[in-house]
């Protein structure tokens, strides 16, 4: 797996529209940082992208970055891996702060290769 280094963490390509983000410990993702990566997202991957986001660090967004950092129309699906319960607290904070987009397809894993899974037949569903 190919794998880039970005200003918040590191992005690897699973495939040609299968991304894994992994996001520093102790980040706090502002809306330059996504610009960064939806800018990174829209050059590197084939429409549309999967993404596998393995929450394995502690990290933060701030009120700006959480309402934009779903909202890039070429996401079809996103697998989330997290395993601690402030993990899966945040993530449900985001989904209901972007559920306004109902093409989003978005699931919590606690396993990586679950998640992995279920983003290829996601795919292979499109």
């Amino acid at each position: 797996m190919k794998s880039y280094r970005l200003s918040f963490g590191t992005i690897g390509l699973i495939n040609d529209n299968i991304a894994e983000v992994i996001v520093d410990e102790g980040v706090e993702i502002d809306e330059i940082m996504v610009d960064e990566y939806h800018d990174f997202l829209l050059s590197t991957l084939e429409v549309p992208f999967y993404l596998l986001i393995n929450k394995k660090n502690s990290y933060t967004y701030t009120f700006g970055a959480q309402q934009v950092i779903t909202q890039l129309k070429e996401i079809d699906s996103m697998a989330v891996v997290t395993t601690t319960e402030a993990g899966i607290m945040s993530t449900k904070t985001l989904i209901s702060m972007n559920y306004n987009d109902t093409s989003l397809n978005v699931k919590m894993f606690h396993e990586r290769e679950e998640a992995l899974a279920w983003l290829k037949k996601a795919k292979t569903c499109a």
